[in-house]
């Protein structure tokens, strides 16, 4: 265990040199960029964090708002949906586990085409799978799985976390993120599937096999199609509607947090008075 000292405070990294008091370069002759990239790394992974962010504080389509092209143009139905964001959580948790394994190893000038094509022999195997055990559902996503390569919110985890991390925190966050786009890929699924064709769960067998035929649960009897929902349109109405809810209840998780740490204002204008005993 050896110390690094960052902005005049001690910090322990293991495996790491000490850096020399000359701000220009280390014992081990590091330049100042490569002090720049170790400092980055010299903090504690909370992995409470990394869920939270993933799942709702820092979602990737929620928030970042990224992977939209696909998002809205395949969650006709939840099977579609289910589908799609199995895939991308695939590609994601896979592509950070192998970035965060040669992070160390890759030059910083051909880091990018590296990671690209990293997520391009993911998405490969990922396609190739949904060919063997799910060739219907392949068909109807079809040019949007091999999109996936072109999904900013892998590249940037990547870029932006796996590459600076270890393994373990690199994985959850990939995970983390790939749920919570998967989730909200449900969510609007969902409410398009049942506002536009009263159906919930249809065509499930894709994903499941025969046995889940008889997942399908009628909502709306005699419910003619909302085209609206249906095409691609009502996804942007979808997705402002699930927005516009998780901006609410941010908004008020805010407001009971502040309210919680404001002091009590029953004690305003109350005067000490100073008891003798005698009347």
């Amino acid at each position: 265990m050896e110390i690094i000292t960052v902005n005049s405070e001690a910090v322990t990294e293991p495996g790491l040199p000490e850096i020399a008091d000359s701000p220009g370069q280390t014992e081990s002759g590091a330049g100042p960029d490569e002090i720049n990239y170790r400092q980055v790394n010299c903090r504690e992974i909370n992995y409470r964090e990394i869920v939270a962010n993933g799942l709702w504080h820092n979602n990737p389509a929620l928030v970042q708002l990224l992977g939209l092209c696909p998002l809205l143009a395949v969650t006709g139905t939840t099977v579609n949906a289910l589908g799609l964001g199995l895939a991308t959580t695939l590609v994601l948790t896979g592509s950070n586990l192998v970035v965060s394994s040669i992070r160390n190893h890759v030059p910083a000038t051909v880091r990018l085409p590296a990671f690209v094509m990293i997520i391009a022999s993911l998405v490969t195997c990922a396609e190739l799978l949904m060919q063997a055990f799910a060739w219907e559902l392949y068909e109807i996503l079809g040019i949007f799985i091999p999109l996936i390569v072109t999904n900013c919110a892998i590249l940037g985890r990547a870029d932006a976390f796996a590459a600076k991390n270890p393994v373990l925190p690199s994985v959850l966050d990939g995970l983390m993120m790939g749920v919570g786009f998967l989730s909200v890929l449900l969510a609007l699924g969902a409410f398009r599937e049942v506002l536009g064709q009263g159906t919930l769960f249809s065509d499930m067998h894709l994903v499941f096999g025969e046995t889940a035929r008889t997942w399908t649960i009628t909502v709306f009897d005699d419910y003619p199609p909302f085209l609206f929902l249906v095409l691609p349109p009502g996804a942007f109405f979808g997705m402002g509607i699930i927005i516009a809810l998780k901006n609410i209840i941010d908004t008020r998780i805010e407001t009971a947090r502040k309210n919680a740490h404001t002091p009590s204002e029953s004690g305003k204008g109350s005067k000490r008075v100073r008891v003798t005993g005698k009347i």
